[in-house]
């Protein structure tokens, strides 16, 4: 590489980039440059080189030297929303240019009136490989006139170099990969740590490139997210040091292969009501919001007013901050590490995610810059953290500006600590029973409350797919989010009725109102009550089937909550829980302990494992599955296990080794043929043989795809049981991703055509005398069992906190009027009609009260 010079690319004002009003650009998120405040009416070449990308909008264009130097020349800001009204683009991605050739014509005074500003960066966006040895700067440019010069790093630089690197300059070779992102919700949070985590174990160093030339370190979280990487969006991944083709192609694969979404998995919850903006008039006394969690509290209102924290902006000295900001960081990083190692998989997935955010190596280079000007390590902190705040704020995509949340709660708290002990910020004092109100909650004043301080929560901002959300959700606690400013005029000690279900929350109730929704919650507790108290009774129905109702478990934790709620046994344990989120498998002692942790806690009772179901929406990056247009119909469950037989057979004799032997059941995720089964059969006889175990070992079929339903008669003749995950098998019937916000609303596991699949699964299991299952999401839902009953299901396996009222509803059901049921839904043309059919059905019923509230 050579050094080179570039030429202004526009007739304008040349400035600094930190002039450019935007954090993106000003912070040099993306490189480091200057900027021009243009004048001419087209952008020219500032030099020999390759077109790389030409925005389709026109906005932008990125050309590459020939000395390997990337330029991004970005016309105005905010110019992208314009959909290329404006611009028009004279070169192609590819195309060879000379310096001064036109590359985009634009109507500068359209520009004026419509964009946000017409001052236009130009970015050097690989600045790890090069320094600006000089520049431009605050002076009248024609196009042509000397702009910047650039040499390789390793060529020593004058006074604008960038930083020294630890290793000087990655040596070692160049790779790249271009690929079309595939996440149904693009790069966003997790998919962001998992990258930055999987890149961090490469020596190379590795970005990731837009098609218009932005770019961020892999390693990078935050920086990530910055890019605002959607659905179906071409990137490149390129890499330069020792072991650069082994790392570009480890994340190539990590995120073609679809990365699955964290928290609790979709596929075993039951469908959620869709969430509906507000909408109706104006009713004194009453907000509206958005519904975050589902439930109805009444009690006082409590204001959190979050105060600002004050920073000094001069600092004690180099070295004094820069000690300052490790100490707090090691603080606060010790103290989510021991908050995420127990407790709820929400939780623990969020603060994951803040974990990897307080180590993006970006942030805290941002910081050090601040500290090495002379700034204190708090006003570092909050100035690095403020830049990729505005970035994502500024980004216009809802879910990644609500992970703004996130980097706010990491700030407070690193100010926090920065502030010692006296300073800290304390738990709120809230009275017993309050409902919070807030204008924001952060995810850590939450996870700080006390269990049952608050009885629900109501705020003036915020999404419905925040931190804040999933946490009330998974705590239990009513939630309606962006209410409007009026949440804020309510006083201290007010009445409120907060209807999450409804999304409202009533100010200063009168008597009635007050009197009826204590009757409602009174009747809910009651029920639940009963259901508790009677949980671990087996279950069966009113006239004396036996129906098994077990739980669906995902970890050590969710078995010993299952157990305390009754279960009978599991009926599903997700064993990904110990493949994801990991570079190698784990080894056969490794699974075999958890696996009979996991069967101690159930106490004997019966444990159905399902193999490892990856694929689709759950990525391991040991397992480079080929990138596929359609991963939900590529590679996913039985299809990997038989694609990658060893793993199976580790994971099958790590199964057969618990004790006692007969506990545990096995069950093949994603079957849709009888030779899958019989290829699966073969596996575990042969992992018997090696183990000397002669005895039965039950093998079972999860009925996901029509075609294992349509062919259940044939399954069933060699399977030892069936069990329906009825999201996956809704999904495929009624071809709606369930990851697809667009249609996800009308995915209904009461549809008819659903409803028939799961009728021809019982009747083809009955023919054998196989007991059918069903461990989806329908079996959680209290409207649905007495259709599953009736259909001939014996067997429901649904989350732990639903076990106690599904067995107290079962406990009602006769069979032969469950039976009529099934018969009438089934001639029904909409999972409307079919609801409706059950709520009649429920509501005649001898204890009506039980299921009228809430059911």
């Amino acid at each position: 590489m050579t050094t080179i010079e570039l030429r202004s690319p526009l007739r304008g004002w040349v400035c600094g980039l930190s002039e450019t009003p935007d954090a993106v650009f000003g912070e040099r998120m993306l490189g480091d440059g200057v900027a021009i405040d243009p004048l001419g009416s087209a952008l020219h070449a500032p030099c020999d080189g390759v077109v790389v990308s030409a925005a389709s909008t026109g906005h932008a264009v990125t050309v590459r030297a020939a000395n390997g130097a990337e330029v991004l020349m970005h016309v105005g800001l905010e110019t992208v929303a314009l959909g290329g009204a404006g611009f028009e683009v004279h070169v192609r991605a590819g195309q060879v240019v000379a310096a001064g050739e036109r590359l985009i014509s634009f109507d500068l005074d359209a520009l004026a009136l419509r964009a946000r500003s017409l001052i236009t960066p130009i970015v050097v966006t690989n600045g790890e490989q090069f320094s600006i040895l000089r520049r431009a700067q605050d002076r009248a440019a024609e196009v042509g006139d000397f702009l910047m010069e650039l040499a390789p790093v390793a060529a020593g630089a004058g006074p604008d170099a960038a930083e020294d690197q630890s290793q000087d300059q990655i040596q070692g070779e160049e790779a790249a990969a271009e690929l079309v992102v595939p996440l149904a919700h693009g790069i966003h949070a997790r998919p962001a740590a998992r990258i930055a985590q999987l890149a961090g174990g490469f020596a190379a160093e590795l970005a990731l490139v837009t098609a218009d030339g932005r770019r961020a370190g892999a390693r990078s979280p935050i920086g990530l997210l910055s890019l605002a990487i959607g659905h179906g969006q071409p990137i490149r991944v390129v890499g330069r040091g020792p072991d650069a083709a082994a790392a570009v192609a480890a994340v190539a694969a990590l995120i073609e292969g679809g990365m699955g979404e964290a928290g609790e998995p979709a596929s075993e919850s039951p469908p959620s009501a869709p969430v509906a903006p507000p909408a109706a008039p104006a009713e004194p006394g009453l907000l509206r919001g958005v519904s975050a969690a589902p439930g109805l509290a009444i009690g006082q209102a409590a204001r959190l007013v979050t105060a600002q924290l004050t920073v000094v902006e001069a600092g004690a000295g180099i070295d004094v901050e820069r000690a300052a900001l490790a100490a707090a960081l090691d603080q606060v990083r010790g103290r989510l590490e021991a908050a995420a190692a127990g407790g709820q998989a929400a939780r623990q997935a969020i603060l994951r995610a803040h974990l990897a955010f307080l180590d993006d190596p970006e942030l805290a280079a941002a910081a050090q810059r601040l500290i090495d000007t002379g700034k204190s390590a708090g006003f570092a902190w909050r100035g690095a953290v403020g830049g990729y705040v505005a970035a994502l704020q500024g980004l216009g995509d809802r879910r990644l500006a609500e992970r703004v949340d996130d980097l706010v709660d990491l700030e407070r708290q690193v100010l926090a600590a920065l502030a010692g002990p006296g300073e800290a910020e304390a738990a709120p004092a809230l009275p017993l029973g309050a409902i919070l109100l807030a204008d924001e909650l952060l995810p850590s004043q939450l996870m700080g409350l006390e269990p049952g301080q608050v009885a629900g929560l109501c705020t003036a901002r915020g999404g419905p797919t925040s931190h804040v959300a999933i946490l009330a959700a998974a705590m239990g606690l009513p939630a309606v989010v962006a209410a409007g400013p009026g949440v804020l005029a309510i006083a201290d000690g007010t009445a409120l009725i907060l209807d999450a279900e409804a999304a409202t929350l009533r100010v200063g109730p009168d008597a009635a109102a007050l009197a009826a929704a204590q009757s409602a919650i009174a009747a809910r507790h009651e029920r639940r009550a009963a259901a508790q108290a009677a949980a671990h009774q087996d279950c069966a129905t009113a006239d004396g089937v036996r129906i098994e109702v077990f739980g669906n478990v995902g970890s050590l934790a969710d078995a010993r909550a299952a157990a305390a709620h009754g279960a009978e046994g599991c009926g599903l344990l997700r064993t990904e829980f110990l493949f994801l989120e990991r570079q190698t498998p784990p080894d056969e002692d490794e699974q075999a302990r958890q696996y009979q942790a996991i069967a101690d806690a159930l106490a004997g009772k019966p444990l159905i494992i399902r193999t490892l179901d990856v694929g689709g929406d759950k990525a391991a990056p040991y397992l480079p599955i080929p990138a596929e247009d359609n991963p939900a119909l590529g590679l996913r469950g039985v299809r990997v296990s038989l694609w990658r037989p060893h793993l199976l057979k580790t994971q099958l004799r790590a199964i057969l080794r618990v004790q006692p032997q007969g506990q545990c059941k096995i069950m093949v995720p994603m079957v849709a043929s009888l030779e899958e089964l019989r290829a699966v059969r073969a596996v575990l006889d042969e992992a018997q043989r090696e183990l000397g175990i002669t005895g039965k070992v039950q093998l079972g079929v999860m009925i996901e795809t029509p075609a294992a339903a349509v062919t259940a008669d044939l399954l069933a003749a060699e399977a030892d049981f069936l069990s329906i995950g009825t999201n996956d098998l809704t999904q495929y019937v009624l071809a709606m991703d369930r990851g697809n916000p667009e249609v996800a609303a009308g995915i209904d596991a009461l549809h008819p055509a659903v409803l028939r699949l799961i009728a021809q699964t019982c009747a083809g299991a009955a023919r054998h005398g196989r007991w059918v299952g069903v461990c989806g999401g329908l079996a959680s839902d209290l409207a649905a069992a007495p259709v599953l009953v009736g259909l001939g299901v014996t067997e429901l396996s649904a989350t732990a906190a639903s076990l106690a009222e599904v067995k107290a509803l079962v406990r009602t059901l006769e069979v032969p009027a469950c039976q009529a049921l099934a018969r009438q839904v089934l001639d029904l043309s909409s999972p409307q009609a079919v609801r409706q059919a059950c709520a009649a059905f429920l509501s005649n019923l001898s204890q009506a009260p039980f299921f009228q509230a809430g059911a």
